[in-house]
């Protein structure tokens, strides 16, 4: 099938605000490889969801043909990069800037275009607790697997990261709610009391959201100190076990922080083109930069880039 065919996924489309970071995973072509002021948690209000319509059963269908789609033209790929991706110090520290101290998507009035823009360094000062929360109609299968899948990724963000980071049974500061389409719909009251003041076109984007959209995250900086305090990820359930596994990798990275895509990151899951699925090597030191203690919250990427560009150089074995 050709690039111009077919949609497959758009992750990482990203716009921030003091008041939240939104990413979401889209669709889009199929492409050949190429080349702190703590915050009180308290714990959330049950879910209050919408009865099952039938959606749901279309939506499933349609994501694995996107999948299958994506798996035929190479993409998805879920080995964190090798011999046919190399990259240097210069290109780590190149797409780290691009990736860490820019926008994807910036506010007109009450409107989200796609117009990118620079950002300063923002991610978590307090510790990040992770919590994960299914709709009653997600099956207990994919449960088990979300769940699992969940687990190994937050073990595996605190030691890249070296930040404070743990899974939380229930409650937590950083919350991921799988839902069906119906399910979401019905979110409404569940989203106010995980983001309690949410912007109404926030919410109205999560709970309407388009169908070439599978998952979407919302970063909190209420103070404008580019300190994020709360996070939500929502995920669509009708998505196959691969794409699930994906969006968690990816909102979950872009709510500790990095808030674009590059189309010259690779190997990355912060690139358009969708060639890999799941975290890289590349990204775990996207992360590892992200967390140096030598950055510092609220830098431009002016101040930060000679300490970056020395920890890229550090990272990679190297020197400046």
């Amino acid at each position: 099938m050709s690039r111009t065919a077919f949609q497959n996924f758009k992750r990482a489309v990203v716009a921030m605000t003091a008041l939240t970071a939104v990413a979401a995973c889209n669709m889009q072509q199929p492409a050949s490889a190429p080349a702190q002021r703590p915050v009180a948690e308290k714990p959330l209000a049950p879910l209050t969801l919408s009865p099952p319509s039938g959606g749901s059963a279309f939506y499933k269908n349609y994501y694995a043909k996107i999948q299958s789609s994506l798996l035929i033209h190479d993409q998805l790929r879920r080995d964190g990069g090798g011999p046919d991706t190399p990259f240097t110090a210069e290109m780590l520290a190149r797409n780290f800037e691009r990736i860490a101290f820019n926008s994807e998507y910036s506010t007109i009035g009450n409107r989200r275009v796609s117009q990118e823009r620079a950002v300063k360094l923002t991610r978590w000062a307090r510790p990040v607790r992770f919590s994960i929360s299914f709709g009653d109609q997600v099956p207990e299968d994919s449960q088990q697997k979300d769940r699992q899948t969940f687990s190994k990724y937050v073990t595996r963000l605190a030691r890249h990261t070296g930040h404070p980071i743990s899974e939380a049974s229930s409650g937590g500061n950083f919350n991921v709610f799988i839902l069906t389409e119906d399910e979401r719909r019905g979110f409404g009251p569940g989203l106010r009391a995980a983001i309690p003041g949410i912007n109404p076109s926030d919410q109205r984007e999560i709970i309407g959201l388009r169908r070439d959209t599978q998952c979407v995250v919302l970063a909190v900086d209420r103070d404008d100190d580019n300190q994020i305090e709360r996070a939500v990820a929502v995920i669509r359930a009708e998505l196959p076990d691969l794409m699930r596994a994906a969006c968690l990798h990816e909102e979950l990275a872009q709510g500790l922080g990095l808030p674009n895509d590059s189309p010259v990151a690779r190997p990355s899951i912060f690139n358009d083109s969708d060639e890999f699925g799941l975290l890289t090597s590349h990204d775990e030191l996207l992360l590892q930069m992200l967390y140096d203690k030598r950055l510092q919250p609220g830098m431009s990427a002016d101040e930060a880039r000679p300490i970056f560009t020395k920890i890229a150089a550090e990272l990679m074995g190297g020197s400046v």
